[in-house]
Protein backbone atom coordinates (compact mmCIF):
# COMPACT_ATOMS: atom_id res chain seq x y z
CA UNK A 1 0.00 0.00 0.00
CA UNK A 2 3.01 2.21 1.12
CA UNK A 3 4.88 1.42 -1.97
CA UNK A 4 1.27 2.58 -4.11
CA UNK A 5 1.15 5.80 -2.78
CA UNK A 6 4.62 6.27 -3.40
CA UNK A 7 4.20 5.70 -6.91
CA UNK A 8 1.26 7.39 -7.23
CA UNK A 9 3.14 10.54 -5.53
CA UNK A 10 6.26 10.82 -7.95
CA UNK A 11 4.16 10.15 -11.24
CA UNK A 12 1.74 12.66 -10.34
CA UNK A 13 4.67 15.52 -9.80
CA UNK A 14 6.79 14.42 -12.64
CA UNK A 15 2.72 14.65 -14.90
CA UNK A 16 2.70 18.36 -12.91
CA UNK A 17 6.32 19.12 -14.03
CA UNK A 18 5.92 18.12 -17.59
CA UNK A 19 3.11 20.13 -17.54
CA UNK A 20 4.39 23.29 -16.10
CA UNK A 21 7.83 22.70 -18.42
CA UNK A 22 5.57 22.67 -21.53
CA UNK A 23 3.07 25.63 -20.85
CA UNK A 24 6.52 27.95 -19.79
CA UNK A 25 8.41 26.59 -23.20
CA UNK A 26 5.25 27.56 -25.37
CA UNK A 27 3.93 30.54 -23.52
CA UNK A 28 8.13 31.96 -23.66
CA UNK A 29 8.62 30.94 -27.41
CA UNK A 30 4.78 32.42 -28.64
CA UNK A 31 6.30 35.95 -26.09
CA UNK A 32 9.31 35.58 -28.15
CA UNK A 33 8.24 35.52 -31.33
CA UNK A 34 5.48 37.97 -30.68
CA UNK A 35 8.26 40.76 -29.79
CA UNK A 36 10.56 39.52 -32.82
CA UNK A 37 8.23 40.59 -35.33
CA UNK A 38 7.30 43.61 -33.12
CA UNK A 39 11.01 44.15 -33.43
CA UNK A 40 11.61 44.62 -29.49
CA UNK A 41 14.09 42.08 -29.15
CA UNK A 42 17.44 40.86 -30.98
CA UNK A 43 16.74 37.44 -33.00
CA UNK A 44 18.80 35.52 -31.02
CA UNK A 45 16.87 35.40 -27.66
CA UNK A 46 16.45 32.01 -26.11
CA UNK A 47 13.49 30.37 -25.83
CA UNK A 48 14.29 29.21 -22.52
CA UNK A 49 14.77 32.90 -21.10
CA UNK A 50 11.89 32.87 -18.99
CA UNK A 51 12.70 29.33 -17.23
CA UNK A 52 16.49 30.38 -16.83
CA UNK A 53 16.16 33.52 -15.29
CA UNK A 54 13.73 32.14 -12.79
CA UNK A 55 16.15 29.51 -12.17
CA UNK A 56 18.89 31.97 -11.64
CA UNK A 57 16.50 34.41 -9.20
CA UNK A 58 15.93 30.79 -7.36
CA UNK A 59 19.73 30.26 -6.85
CA UNK A 60 20.62 33.44 -6.31
CA UNK A 61 18.30 33.80 -3.48
CA UNK A 62 20.35 30.77 -1.81
CA UNK A 63 23.78 31.93 -3.17
CA UNK A 64 23.11 35.35 -1.25
CA UNK A 65 23.31 33.32 2.22
CA UNK A 66 26.33 30.96 1.07
CA UNK A 67 28.03 34.03 -0.81
CA UNK A 68 31.90 33.68 0.90
CA UNK A 69 32.45 36.93 3.12
CA UNK A 70 36.47 36.68 3.07
CA UNK A 71 37.75 38.79 0.21
CA UNK A 72 40.59 35.78 -0.94
CA UNK A 73 37.89 33.33 -0.65
CA UNK A 74 35.64 35.33 -3.33
CA UNK A 75 38.39 36.25 -5.59
CA UNK A 76 39.72 31.86 -5.73
CA UNK A 77 36.42 31.46 -6.70
CA UNK A 78 35.96 34.02 -9.47
CA UNK A 79 39.40 33.07 -10.44
CA UNK A 80 38.32 29.48 -10.73
CA UNK A 81 34.90 30.34 -12.47
CA UNK A 82 36.58 32.25 -15.19
CA UNK A 83 39.19 29.16 -15.67
CA UNK A 84 36.15 27.03 -16.18
CA UNK A 85 34.72 29.47 -18.86
CA UNK A 86 32.50 31.44 -16.69
CA UNK A 87 33.03 35.00 -16.45
CA UNK A 88 29.49 36.24 -15.62
CA UNK A 89 29.18 38.83 -12.24
CA UNK A 90 26.20 36.14 -11.28
CA UNK A 91 28.86 33.45 -11.60
CA UNK A 92 30.13 32.98 -7.63
CA UNK A 93 26.12 33.39 -6.36
CA UNK A 94 25.07 30.87 -8.55
CA UNK A 95 27.70 28.28 -8.13
CA UNK A 96 26.75 29.43 -4.03
CA UNK A 97 23.56 28.92 -4.40
CA UNK A 98 23.69 25.39 -6.29
CA UNK A 99 25.33 23.92 -3.33
CA UNK A 100 23.28 24.90 -1.09
CA UNK A 101 20.81 23.43 -3.39
CA UNK A 102 22.65 20.40 -3.49
CA UNK A 103 23.37 19.74 0.34
CA UNK A 104 19.52 20.68 0.93
CA UNK A 105 18.56 18.37 -1.66
CA UNK A 106 20.63 14.98 -1.48
CA UNK A 107 19.12 13.99 2.34
CA UNK A 108 15.47 14.82 0.81
CA UNK A 109 16.12 12.27 -1.86
CA UNK A 110 17.00 10.23 0.89
CA UNK A 111 13.62 10.75 2.63
CA UNK A 112 11.76 10.02 -0.47
CA UNK A 113 13.60 6.98 -1.75
CA UNK A 114 13.68 5.18 1.56
CA UNK A 115 10.76 6.27 3.55
CA UNK A 116 10.10 2.81 5.61
CA UNK A 117 13.54 3.05 6.34
CA UNK A 118 13.47 6.68 7.88
CA UNK A 119 11.14 5.77 10.06
CA UNK A 120 12.58 2.79 11.45
CA UNK A 121 16.48 3.38 11.55
CA UNK A 122 18.49 4.72 14.65
CA UNK A 123 18.24 8.39 15.29
CA UNK A 124 22.29 8.17 15.28
CA UNK A 125 22.37 6.30 11.88
CA UNK A 126 19.97 8.94 10.32
CA UNK A 127 21.49 11.85 11.38
CA UNK A 128 24.78 10.68 10.20
CA UNK A 129 23.01 9.56 6.67
CA UNK A 130 22.20 13.00 6.75
CA UNK A 131 25.34 14.22 7.63
CA UNK A 132 27.14 12.54 4.97
CA UNK A 133 24.57 13.02 2.59
CA UNK A 134 24.96 16.94 3.18
CA UNK A 135 28.03 17.02 2.97
CA UNK A 136 28.75 15.52 -0.47
CA UNK A 137 25.84 17.79 -1.92
CA UNK A 138 28.02 21.04 -0.98
CA UNK A 139 31.33 19.68 -2.01
CA UNK A 140 30.11 17.62 -5.10
CA UNK A 141 29.66 21.15 -7.17
CA UNK A 142 33.72 22.06 -6.04
CA UNK A 143 34.75 19.09 -7.28
CA UNK A 144 32.54 19.39 -10.37
CA UNK A 145 34.36 22.84 -11.38
CA UNK A 146 37.32 21.47 -10.65
CA UNK A 147 36.73 19.16 -13.58
CA UNK A 148 35.36 21.31 -15.82
CA UNK A 149 39.14 23.16 -15.44
CA UNK A 150 41.20 20.72 -15.87
CA UNK A 151 38.41 19.35 -19.14
CA UNK A 152 38.78 23.09 -20.36
CA UNK A 153 42.83 23.28 -19.82
CA UNK A 154 43.40 19.40 -21.43
CA UNK A 155 41.33 21.12 -24.85
CA UNK A 156 42.73 24.19 -24.97
CA UNK A 157 46.05 22.61 -24.45
CA UNK A 158 45.69 20.22 -27.37
CA UNK A 159 44.79 23.70 -29.59
CA UNK A 160 47.90 25.46 -28.44
CA UNK A 161 50.25 24.47 -30.75
CA UNK A 162 48.25 25.14 -33.74
CA UNK A 163 47.50 28.59 -32.19
CA UNK A 164 51.72 28.98 -31.91
CA UNK A 165 52.31 28.38 -35.38
CA UNK A 166 49.68 30.44 -36.74
CA UNK A 167 51.18 33.66 -34.34
CA UNK A 168 54.63 32.54 -35.75
CA UNK A 169 52.90 32.84 -39.31
CA UNK A 170 51.33 35.42 -38.63
CA UNK A 171 54.18 37.48 -37.71
CA UNK A 172 55.96 36.68 -40.04
CA UNK A 173 53.91 37.75 -42.56
CA UNK A 174 53.86 41.10 -41.35
CA UNK A 175 51.22 41.80 -38.83
CA UNK A 176 51.31 43.32 -35.46
CA UNK A 177 51.21 41.13 -32.32
CA UNK A 178 47.89 42.53 -31.33
CA UNK A 179 46.32 41.91 -35.26
CA UNK A 180 48.08 38.22 -35.21
CA UNK A 181 45.86 37.58 -31.83
CA UNK A 182 42.61 38.68 -33.15
CA UNK A 183 43.14 37.06 -36.06
CA UNK A 184 43.89 33.76 -33.92
CA UNK A 185 40.52 34.31 -32.02
CA UNK A 186 38.73 34.32 -35.06
CA UNK A 187 40.40 31.83 -37.41
CA UNK A 188 40.13 28.83 -34.67
CA UNK A 189 36.08 29.58 -33.57
CA UNK A 190 35.46 25.98 -35.03
CA UNK A 191 38.88 24.23 -34.59
CA UNK A 192 39.66 25.04 -30.75
CA UNK A 193 36.31 27.05 -29.07
CA UNK A 194 38.17 27.25 -25.70
CA UNK A 195 41.52 28.96 -26.90
CA UNK A 196 39.78 30.98 -29.69
CA UNK A 197 37.17 32.63 -26.42
CA UNK A 198 40.69 33.16 -24.51
CA UNK A 199 42.35 35.04 -27.58
CA UNK A 200 39.57 37.06 -28.44
CA UNK A 201 39.14 38.07 -24.55
CA UNK A 202 42.74 39.43 -24.65
CA UNK A 203 42.18 41.08 -28.04
CA UNK A 204 39.40 42.85 -26.33
CA UNK A 205 41.94 43.67 -23.41
CA UNK A 206 44.19 44.85 -26.07
CA UNK A 207 41.62 46.89 -27.58
CA UNK A 208 39.80 49.22 -24.50
CA UNK A 209 43.54 50.05 -23.66
CA UNK A 210 45.06 47.73 -21.38
CA UNK A 211 48.75 47.24 -21.13
CA UNK A 212 50.00 44.35 -23.15
CA UNK A 213 52.25 43.30 -20.52
CA UNK A 214 49.05 43.50 -17.94
CA UNK A 215 46.79 41.74 -20.66
CA UNK A 216 49.17 38.64 -21.16
CA UNK A 217 49.60 38.38 -17.66
CA UNK A 218 46.03 38.05 -17.25
CA UNK A 219 45.62 35.62 -19.80
CA UNK A 220 48.17 33.05 -18.26
CA UNK A 221 46.05 33.68 -14.76
CA UNK A 222 42.63 32.70 -16.29
CA UNK A 223 44.34 29.79 -18.34
CA UNK A 224 47.10 28.04 -15.64
CA UNK A 225 48.76 25.98 -18.25
CA UNK A 226 52.53 25.79 -18.17
CA UNK A 227 52.59 26.46 -21.76
CA UNK A 228 50.55 29.66 -21.62
CA UNK A 229 53.06 30.77 -19.15
CA UNK A 230 55.89 30.77 -21.32
CA UNK A 231 54.54 32.25 -23.87
CA UNK A 232 53.90 35.06 -22.10
CA UNK A 233 57.00 35.32 -20.55
CA UNK A 234 58.33 35.54 -24.45
CA UNK A 235 56.23 38.00 -25.53
CA UNK A 236 56.57 39.89 -22.73
CA UNK A 237 60.48 39.84 -22.96
CA UNK A 238 60.61 40.64 -26.36
CA UNK A 239 58.35 43.85 -25.57
CA UNK A 240 60.05 44.70 -22.60
CA UNK A 241 63.44 44.70 -24.57
CA UNK A 242 62.93 45.19 -28.63
CA UNK A 243 63.86 42.02 -29.70
CA UNK A 244 62.27 40.53 -33.07
CA UNK A 245 58.80 39.03 -31.90
CA UNK A 246 59.06 36.36 -35.18
CA UNK A 247 62.36 35.05 -34.20
CA UNK A 248 61.62 34.30 -30.48
CA UNK A 249 58.46 32.85 -31.53
CA UNK A 250 60.17 30.39 -33.32
CA UNK A 251 62.39 29.17 -31.07
CA UNK A 252 59.60 28.76 -28.57
CA UNK A 253 57.97 26.87 -31.24
CA UNK A 254 60.64 24.65 -31.96
CA UNK A 255 61.28 24.22 -28.07
CA UNK A 256 58.08 23.34 -27.53
CA UNK A 257 57.78 20.77 -30.63
CA UNK A 258 60.37 19.34 -28.60
CA UNK A 259 58.55 19.54 -25.56
CA UNK A 260 56.04 17.72 -26.78
CA UNK A 261 58.03 15.02 -28.75
CA UNK A 262 59.62 14.46 -25.10
CA UNK A 263 56.52 14.01 -23.86
CA UNK A 264 55.30 11.39 -25.87
CA UNK A 265 58.37 9.25 -25.60
CA UNK A 266 58.13 9.62 -22.14
CA UNK A 267 54.33 8.34 -21.73
CA UNK A 268 55.85 5.76 -24.39
CA UNK A 269 57.78 4.55 -21.62
CA UNK A 270 55.73 4.40 -19.13
CA UNK A 271 53.70 1.39 -21.22
CA UNK A 272 54.77 -1.39 -20.24
CA UNK A 273 54.77 -0.88 -16.43
CA UNK A 274 50.91 0.36 -17.28
CA UNK A 275 50.13 -3.02 -19.12
CA UNK A 276 51.91 -5.18 -16.36
CA UNK A 277 48.93 -5.56 -14.54
CA UNK A 278 46.66 -6.11 -16.89
CA UNK A 279 48.87 -8.66 -18.74
CA UNK A 280 49.47 -10.64 -15.00
CA UNK A 281 45.34 -10.58 -14.09
CA UNK A 282 43.24 -10.14 -17.58
CA UNK A 283 45.07 -11.58 -20.48
CA UNK A 284 47.72 -14.22 -19.11
CA UNK A 285 45.01 -16.26 -17.29
CA UNK A 286 43.00 -16.84 -19.96
CA UNK A 287 45.22 -17.85 -22.80
CA UNK A 288 46.19 -20.24 -19.73
CA UNK A 289 43.13 -21.29 -19.79
CA UNK A 290 42.38 -21.97 -23.96
CA UNK A 291 45.89 -23.27 -24.00
CA UNK A 292 46.47 -25.55 -21.03
CA UNK A 293 42.81 -26.44 -20.35
CA UNK A 294 42.25 -29.13 -23.22
CA UNK A 295 45.75 -30.83 -22.03
CA UNK A 296 44.29 -30.82 -19.08
CA UNK A 297 41.07 -32.29 -19.85
CA UNK A 298 42.85 -34.96 -22.06
CA UNK A 299 45.15 -35.90 -19.18
CA UNK A 300 42.02 -36.25 -16.87
CA UNK A 301 40.52 -38.62 -19.09
CA UNK A 302 43.13 -40.33 -19.75
CA UNK A 303 44.73 -40.53 -15.88
CA UNK A 304 41.31 -41.37 -13.90
CA UNK A 305 40.03 -44.59 -15.57
CA UNK A 306 43.89 -46.05 -14.33
CA UNK A 307 43.88 -44.78 -11.35
CA UNK A 308 40.23 -46.21 -10.58
CA UNK A 309 41.37 -49.27 -12.01
CA UNK A 310 44.23 -48.96 -9.50
CA UNK A 311 42.81 -48.76 -6.69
Amino acid sequence: MDITIIVLVVVTCLMLGLAVFYHVKSSGTEKVMRERIEGKVAPNTDRYTYLKQFMSKGLSSLGNANAPTNTAEAAKLKKDLQAAGYRTEKAPILFAGSKVLFMASLPMALFLVHPNWTKTAPATTLMACYVVLAGIGFYAPQVWLHKQIEKRQRKIAEGFPDALDLMVICVEAGLSLNSAIGRIGDEMKLAHKELSEEFHFLSLELRTGLSRQQALRNLSTRVGLEEVRNLVSVLIQTDRFGTSVAHALSVLSESMRKMRQHKAEEEAAKLPVKLLFPLMFFILPSLFIVIIGPAALRIMQTLMPTLKGGN
